[in-house]
């Protein structure tokens, strides 16, 4: 299937914004602590990267922060922002004379200043004299730098480094906060980016369920959707591993990586659960569709898909500015587990379910995260928000943000469903949980897998948009695996 969509050129000006907006929330932050208007924000981009003892390049991507503020694609660059101007400055790697043999065209430091909208361009190896020439103010001057921890991963941003920082006092604390909070919330020019993602990632997932056929392996539904959106969205990159599980796989919640990478052939009568997102000049899609590998939904496939539909779509109704999330997370729950009640799979009263955490036997990731430059994006507990600390209470202690909704605000809606032998078997032999178990009905479900439904949601004024565009009733999915177009005609 071609495609309709056509990558766009991006417009540097997003990063100007970006950078606009950093240095006024970065000059507030100075203002109210009573601090000088003076000093750089300083960054330093990532760097390629060789495999162990070879001459082998590993395909470079821009680290996060360097690539929201600059957009600069090369690697060994880094970036300054002076505070009290707001002149942005690039310093660009000084490139051998073999560089043009062997890897292309030695570009000038106008060519960087021009496609990257920055007031300067300079060499790396001329940092120090150039931020001293450009400093006004009296003493050292000041650098802030980059360092904080990233509450996704638990790994903490490395601050620049290079030679003659002992010129320079430096300032550890300041800019990683305020940066990342500068990301939280979503410039129109950086939603339509996450707008394309999503675009050709929803035309790549409709792909795939189109050329399923039972006998396959996983591998191939990968390749499917990198090839498409490689193809037609022009995506090099794609946000994280994908994950292509199928049967009993798709219990596993981060199924395709290395030790297990999506190489099952699977067979009549499972379900798949594809779980990927292509990345469009840095920004991030993440989507999840669930569906029988033979296109047809089987009454207890309907019955979990359905329960999981329902927790999606109630969700997203109910957000809007200032719903809190973990508020969210607690409503899926509610709903999944009134749904099984009522399919017969749970028995018991849901509010005893809900008091012992119940709901995260069956869905023990959280119900979403912050989408942007980074699929996990940062910010989700940030330290300047009182009343945002992690929960601890199971099923609760995943979720990657316990913040109010804002507007801008990007964020996945992945309710899910799984039957996993290490949480169901305890929860069977526990004595406060057992008894919420239709345990003539439940043993149905042991190699069932799971069913995971993920859209990427933008928080509006007054409520949201889903930026998401796949199949999601399982007639519509049925019809589309059949042939049908997208969307269906419908009369």
């Amino acid at each position: 299937m071609a495609s309709s969509l056509s990558p766009a050129p991006v417009p540097m000006e997003l990063h100007v914004i970006n950078r606009e907006k950093l240095l006024k929330s970065m000059r507030q932050q100075l203002t109210e602590t009573s601090r000088p208007l003076h000093g750089f924000v300083l960054l330093q981009g990532g760097e390629e990267q060789n495999r162990y003892c070879t001459d082998h390049t590993e395909l470079f991507r821009q680290e996060s922060y360097f690539a929201y503020l600059f957009g600069v694609i090369q690697p060994g660059f880094y970036g300054a922002i002076d505070i009290a101007t707001g002149k942005s400055i690039l310093f660009a790697p000084r490139l051998p004379a073999d560089y043009a043999v062997w890897l292309g065209e030695i570009k000038p430091l106008s060519y960087f200043q021009e496609k990257y909208k920055v007031s300067m361009a300079c060499y790396t190896d001329e940092i120090v004299e150039v931020l001293l020439e450009q400093y006004k103010g009296s003493g050292k001057p000041l650098l802030f730098l980059l360092h904080g921890l990233n509450t996704d991963s638990n790994n903490f941003s490395k601050p620049a480094k290079f030679e003659g920082m002992e010129k320079f006092e430096t300032e550890l604390s300041t800019l990683h906060p305020i940066l990342t909070e500068c990301r939280v919330l979503k410039s129109d020019l950086e939603l339509a980016l996450i707008q394309f993602a999503n675009d050709i990632s929803s035309e790549a997932h409709i792909e795939v369920m189109r050329k399923i056929r039972v006998g396959m392996k996983e591998y191939q539904l990968e390749s499917m959707f990198l090839h498409h959106t490689y193809m037609y969205g022009g995506c090099r990159h794609s946000s994280y591993t994908c994950i292509c599980a199928t049967g009993e796989n798709s219990a596993v919640l981060h199924y395709g990586h290395a030790a297990a990478p999506n190489d099952r052939t699977f067979k009549d009568g499972d379900m798949a659960l594809l779980d990927m997102g292509a990345e469009y000049n840095f920004y991030a899609s993440d989507i999840t569709c669930s569906f029988p590998v033979n296109g047809k939904f089987t009454s207890d496939q309907s019955l979990i898909y359905n329960a999981v539909l329902e927790a999606h779509n109630t969700v997203i109704k109910a957000m809007k500015p200032g719903v809190n999330w973990v508020d969210m997370h607690k409503l899926a729950e509610r709903v999944l587990l009134e749904s099984l009640k009522k399919g017969s799979v749970l028995a018991g009263n849901v509010d005893d379910m809900m008091v012992e955490r119940f709901g995260a036997v069956f869905m023990p990731h959280g119900l979403g995260h912050l989408l942007g430059i980074d699929t996990h994006d940062p910010g989700g507990y940030p330290k300047v928000f009182l009343g945002t600390e992690r929960p601890k209470e199971p099923g609760l202690k995943s979720l990657r943000t316990s913040r109010d909704l804002q507007q801008g605000m990007v964020i996945t809606v992945e309710p899910g469903c799984y039957f996993i032998d290490a949480l169901l078997v305890p929860a069977m032999e526990n004595a406060h949980t057992s008894k919420f178990f239709n345990h003539k009905v439940i043993g149905r479900f042991k190699d069932f897998g799971g069913v995971r439904i993920e859209s990427d949601v933008l928080v509006t004024a007054n409520g949201c948009k889903n930026m998401t565009n796949v199949p999601r009733e399982t007639s519509e999915i049925e019809a589309v695996m059949a042939g049908a177009p997208w969307p269906l005609n419908k009369k």
